[in-house]
């Protein structure tokens, strides 16, 4: 909870906040090479999908007159949409594996951007989510949903059977672009290599001018998607950023970027919260594209890429030959708002505030104002972790202040929410008791549980800041009247990360309680510890 301004005073800014640019966008037009929009995707008109069985039937027939009869194209896949009521119903669908798109992809797209709301649903509701399903797919029972089109895909039917005449799918598909009038999103090829088709891969990469020699690196782990109305294809990149698609194409995709990370982390928020925030890149070759990001980028897209490049990087050393902690729990929620200067971890979405009982009573003692509003949003899509990035426009910047974040969620894994309410607690009541400092004096009820959290995400943000800059050990947290400097000694003169760690216990919510269980744990380290704790008494 880094200068935290916590989920209650978040609630505030989230009112009126996007995490979309506010510079003017262009008018309709085509989407320039390496240009990234955050706006509302505008749609055109409706177009008409060469993929439906009846349309991949005629151009059969245009395509093989003498052997079309032979053939019998049978449905393989239903282009549906759904519309869940709540959190829950989104992540039930999420859970079958099937890929979520926020708008049709059977109309035109006049201007690009991450995300769209159905006008007929509103504000404040979850839109229509389009996906294509195959044909004995197990719809849920309690979730609304269309199917809007039966169709079909050459590489989802069964292998044709013996006496069957080859056909060239890639010349129907042609074809049925032709026949309904989308042969401009047909590749451009010659004739000697017209029916060629590809699976896209290319490599996504990020620079950190301070890291690597500033040379480009990968980003790891994010979901690249893309498609050609509802022919969808999705991988992850790996950890140096290369992605390879399994589905072939000749059309041209549509890439986005989906920060939904292998590693089981979302990076949401944006104009519409959504649990994954998008940053679409625009139509591409079959071959797949190349993207590289760096500061200059869109500062949307660059935000998102260092969080997860940070949180990667950290869930990948949660290991027990490197830093021995545990990871942060499962689905981890990451929220980034551009326009607040604090970050938080909150845990909202791990079951902290039981009944809300907590945010409930200080909004209506303190911001009666928001409290309908405010905790619809927070109940329908809480976060656990909260980036604010005002004021951090580096990659080293964005990194420390993730890795500070991670860390108190690695610390509320094996500390649990018995240990997190009476925390968060604390860092709200003295937010709104004692003015801007967010940690207080340190004089209140439960200030023990500050004082342990704070220490170790602060050392843990200082230490692994050392690792990847190779840099002296910062003084992060060193001004407050909690002392991180008491985990850097220790590690310093031997203690590992983990060693330390596994003294975070629930019931360690003071600095006499932890020098205890440190002492319990390492009696033969008891001089060392009882000198530190001295050292750095208060």
């Amino acid at each position: 909870m880094r200068r935290l301004t916590p989920i209650l005073l978040l609630l505030i800014p989230l009112l009126g906040l996007t995490a979309c640019s506010d510079d003017h966008l262009p008018g309709p037009a085509e989407q320039p090479e390496g240009e990234v929009y955050h706006d509302m995707i505008q749609l055109g008109k409706k177009l008409d999908d060469p993929y439906t069985v009846q349309n991949m039937r005629t151009a059969l027939t245009k395509a093989y007159p003498t052997k079309a009869d032979r053939v019998d194209i049978q449905t393989t896949d239903l282009y549906v949409r759904f519309l869940p009521k709540d959190d829950g119903q989104l992540k039930r669908l999420e859970q079958t594996g099937i890929y979520l798109l926020d708008h049709p992809m059977d109309y035109q797209i006049l201007r690009e951007g991450d995300y769209y709301q159905d006008p007929e649903v509103g504000e404040g509701n979850i839109t229509w989510q389009y996906s294509l399903v195959p044909r004995d797919f197990v719809f849920p029972k309690d979730i609304e949903c269309e199917v809007l089109d039966e169709c079909f895909l050459s590489e989802h039917a069964p292998v044709t059977r013996a006496g069957e005449p080859e056909i060239d799918w890639t010349v129907v598909e042609r074809e049925a672009y032709r026949l309904t009038g989308n042969e401009d999103m047909w590749i451009q090829a010659t004739k000697a290599d017209e029916t060629t088709s590809m699976a896209p891969a290319g490599r996504i990469t990020i620079e950190d001018p301070e890291c690597n020699g500033g040379k480009p690196f990968g980003l790891a782990g994010v979901m690249v998607a893309c498609n050609v109305f509802v022919k969808i294809a999705t991988c992850y990149t790996d950890r140096d950023g290369y992605y390879q698609m399994e589905t072939e194409y000749t059309g041209n995709p549509r890439y986005r970027l989906v920060f939904k990370n292998e590693y089981g982390f979302n990076i949401g928020f944006n104009f519409i919260i959504i649990p994954a925030s998008v940053c679409t890149l625009g139509p591409g070759g079959p071959e797949g594209i190349d993207y590289n990001i760096t500061q200059e980028s869109d500062a949307n897209l660059f935000r998102r890429s260092v969080i997860n490049n940070a949180a990667y990087e950290y869930y990948s050393r949660c290991n027990e030959a490197d830093l021995d902690i545990a990871q942060p729990p499962a689905d981890l929620r990451i929220w980034v708002f551009p326009d607040v200067d604090s970050s938080s971890a909150a845990m909202v979405h791990h079951g902290t505030f039981p009944n809300f009982s907590i945010i409930m009573d200080l909004m209506q003692k303190y911001l009666a104002q928001y409290t309908d509003l405010g905790l619809f949003v927070v109940r329908l899509f809480a976060p656990d972790i909260t980036i604010g990035t005002k004021k951090r426009h580096t990659y080293a910047d964005l990194y420390d202040a993730t890795v500070h974040e991670l860390a108190h969620a690695s610390h509320f894994s094996q500390a649990g929410k018995d240990f997190w309410d009476p925390y968060i607690r604390y860092i709200l009541e003295a937010f709104v008791t004692e003015g801007k400092e967010a940690y207080g004096t340190g004089g209140r009820n439960g200030a023990g549980f500050c004082e342990v959290g704070e220490m170790w995400a602060y050392f843990m943000e200082a230490s692994l800041y050392k690792d990847r800059y190779s840099v002296p050990m910062p003084t992060f947290g060193t001004s407050f009247w909690f002392r991180p400097e008491i985990f850097s000694y220790l590690y310093e003169r031997g203690m590992t990360r983990g060693e330390i760690y596994r003294a975070l216990k629930p019931d360690v919510n003071s600095t006499d309680r932890l020098k205890d269980e440190l002492i319990s744990m390492y009696p033969e380290r008891e001089t060392l510890i009882e000198q530190t704790f001295t050292l750095y008494g208060k």
